[in-house]
């Protein structure tokens, strides 16, 4: 096969690889907002039902409510001290790396780039402040 003809073969393998994986994307994210506009709907309905019906079992979904959003906060935390821990142990990767290859220059300090960045990340994680849940633990005015 010439030279030639390859190359044509490989820009156009590349380029429908690249279509197609861009329009995967582009579906996915798509599918993604829909469903996240059908819970969103969803809750919003659930909060004008429990406005016109109050009593105990409204009470009991707005507790259930408000654990998920509790639940969303913490796996949100948990996966910034995570991202943290990773990137961090990235740039002492590459600062090791970058050592052992070029221990003239200290080029090694370009890893402190990813090593700060999850520093902050995962300080955040654990120091940023927690949000308070509204009516929490308190009884809802009486009528």
């Amino acid at each position: 096969m010439p030279e030639n003809l390859t190359n044509v073969a490989v820009f156009f393998f590349l380029s429908v690889g690249a279509v197609a994986l861009f329009t995967f994307i582009a579906v996915a994210h798509w599918a993604t907002q829909r469903r996240e506009e059908r819970e969103v709907q969803y809750r919003c309905e659930l909060l004008k039902k429990l406005a016109e019906q109050p009593g105990e079992g409204a009470r009991q979904v707005l507790d259930m409510l408000r654990a998920e959003e509790a639940k969303k906060e913490r796996e949100h935390r948990q996966g910034l001290i995570l991202g943290g821990l990773i990137t961090f142990v990235v740039g002492v990767g590459v600062m090791l790396l970058l050592y052992g290859v070029e221990k003239s220059e200290p080029v090694w300090l370009v890893g402190l780039i990813p090593l700060l960045i999850g520093a902050v990340l995962f300080l955040y994680g654990v120091f940023s402040p927690r949000s308070e849940q509204p009516g929490a633990g308190t009884a809802p005015p009486s009528r």
